[in-house]
């Protein structure tokens, strides 16, 4: 489950509708490997594509003909790998992300052509109104599910005594921008990034990231479809509205590739998807999430992360696995 052999319906029809090849990644997963290790795992998958090791099936593949894609804790994930590369920049002098790699080579690290991603998971504190509002449309259990954690009974697997809070990091760690990403700051000089979700428990998260990263001068096109429920598309494969989110998210990584020019100088576009008729309704980018901009949600962020670490929210195991 959640693994490449499992994903393969998903990453084959990506592969068929863009005409391109799927690297599938089986990373490591907590509890048993924790943060950084999915991470670490991600970012050797993108280093071995741009310089493979001697006696590789592939040869080097230029960041140009690479789009990081996910869905849920894979759309986390590329976007950490993202952010990590972003910081490197950063940190250097020359701006420019370096790595010893194979033989002790120094490689350069390029961002890659563009980000495509579903229902992305982006703040493991669970803080945003949406885990509650949208309940009625989701799958997911709403975050007032947790709170009843401590009622659960102690299993010899996950000792109830001391609680733990998250079994990806230590509670402390969850609004580090490598773990939840909506707590990133900087988004700038990242590639063009298309969003979409349904009217779905992670909606908030989401649409405050996609408004952060365009103020930021990202490219970012975001789809919310109505009344949809998280990874609609991989689950109820046959509706209409999963056809179309399949589509969009084929052209915009083919075009990433291919026309780059074109998805940059869209810039940043917004549509909400009508239940049933798929009529679409243009978004503002820059109004979504009215009243919460990047200083609130990450008040709002560090004040679930605390509750997380005083064992207010009980053990995590009582939260979905996404």
């Amino acid at each position: 489950l959640m693994d490449p052999a499992s994903h393969r319906p998903t990453t084959s029809r990506l592969a068929k509708l863009t005409g391109g090849r799927v690297l599938s990644v089986r990373y490591r997963l907590a509890p048993q490997n924790p943060f950084p290790a999915a991470l670490l795992d991600a970012l050797v998958a993108y280093l071995s594509l741009l310089s493979p090791p001697p006696g590789s099936p592939h040869s080097a593949i230029p960041a140009s003909h690479i789009v990081f894609s996910g869905d849920s804790a894979g759309g986390n994930l590329s976007l950490s790998l993202l952010q990590l590369i972003l910081e490197l920049r950063r940190q250097s002098p020359t701006g420019t992300a370096t790595i010893r790699w194979h033989n002790n080579t120094t490689i350069d690290i390029p961002l890659p052509a563009g980000l495509a991603l579903n229902s992305p998971w982006t703040d493991l504190t669970r803080s945003m109104p949406s885990l509650t509002t949208n309940a009625q449309y989701d799958y997911l259990p709403a975050a007032s599910f947790a709170r009843g954690a401590d009622t659960l009974p102690p299993c010899p697997v996950w000792p109830s005594t001391p609680p733990r809070g998250d079994i990806y990091c230590d509670s402390a760690a969850l609004t580090h921008p490598l773990v939840s990403p909506l707590a990133a700051r900087d988004w700038t000089g990242a590639p063009p990034v298309w969003i979409e979700c349904g009217t779905e428990l992670l909606h908030d998260e989401a649409a405050a990231l996609a408004k952060h990263a365009a103020s930021q001068g990202v490219a970012v096109t975001w789809e919310c479809f109505e009344a949809m429920p998280h990874c609609f598309a991989m689950i109820l494969d046959a509706l209409p509205a999963s056809q179309k989110c399949f589509a969009d998210w084929a052209d915009f990584a083919k075009a990433c590739v291919e026309r780059p020019g074109d998805v940059r100088s869209r810039g940043t576009t917004g549509v909400f998807v009508e239940a049933k008729t798929l009529k679409e309704r243009q978004v503002d980018v820059g109004g979504l999430m009215e009243g919460w901009g990047f200083e609130r949600v990450l008040t709002v962020m560090r004040k679930g992360r605390d509750r997380r670490v005083k064992g207010e929210e009980g053990e995590m195991k009582a939260l979905p696995k996404l």
